[in-house]
């Protein structure tokens, strides 16, 4: 494949992703309104913290009932992993002077995803920013729809729009434990469930999140001491 056409494939790619996601965008709004927060509230979560995952957790522990603690670590721990796609994007994209701080915000999972499933530099530069650009876009227009319209919209689930955040996070998560060497993600996956389904009726709502969290961090220090030293 050409450089030309490795480039187009990635922007066609860029905005199919772009626009997948930013639909779901009408969910997070409604939802955040149904959670008891304003539409000028929402809109700033989807303009400051622009982390889809970190979104809904925050609303879904705010909507329970949960403490403000809570939403807030709850929100914070899911939102480390855009951290931690620095160093994977970052030499891909080069980006330097006013473009840095840009990056840091529009790396996401999505931008990530498709940047790191590109090997040509041009192409993996075009995924990642046509990527960030349009989901950011998108993302906060449909927050505004759903936010503006929760109102009438009545109760999100009527709609399936509550499930709209676990279908799109399965989406994205399930190449890694169904692929080859995924043996660990399934290990982990299944410790999460079991410990956060086990806490649920036990503790305030966020708590179990976090909790599980500690199974993927187990898991990565036995992993990790088990690597053979070169």
């Amino acid at each position: 494949m050409t450089q030309d056409a490795e480039g187009r494939a990635a922007i066609r790619q860029a905005v199919s992703v772009s626009l997948a996601t930013g639909l779901y965008g009408v969910s997070f709004g409604a939802l955040a309104v149904a959670a008891g927060l304003t539409v000028p509230q929402a809109m700033a979560l989807s303009l400051l913290m622009f982390s889809g995952g970190s979104q809904f957790a925050f609303i879904g522990v705010v909507g329970a009932g949960g403490l403000a603690g809570a939403a807030i670590a709850t929100a914070g721990l899911l939102g480390v992993r855009n951290g931690l796609y620095g160093p994977q994007v970052a030499p891909l994209i080069d980006a330097r002077g006013w473009r840095r701080p840009l990056a840091a915000q529009l790396t996401i999972d999505e931008s990530t995803a498709v940047a790191t499933a590109h090997k040509a530099p041009h192409a993996a530069q075009l995924g990642f920013w046509w990527t960030g650009v349009g989901v950011f876009a998108l993302w906060n227009l449909f927050t505004l729809v759903g936010a503006v319209a929760g109102d009438r919209m009545g109760d999100p689930a009527r709609y399936g729009l509550d499930a709209a955040a676990a279908a799109a996070f399965l989406g994205l998560v399930w190449p890694r434990i169904t692929g080859p060497g995924s043996r660990l993600a399934q290990t982990v996956a299944a410790g999460a469930v079991v410990v956060a389904l086990a806490l649920t009726p036990l503790v305030p709502a966020g708590i179990p999140v976090l909790l599980a969290a500690v199974v993927a961090i187990v898991a990565g220090l036995v992993a990790r001491q088990r690597e053979p030293v070169a």
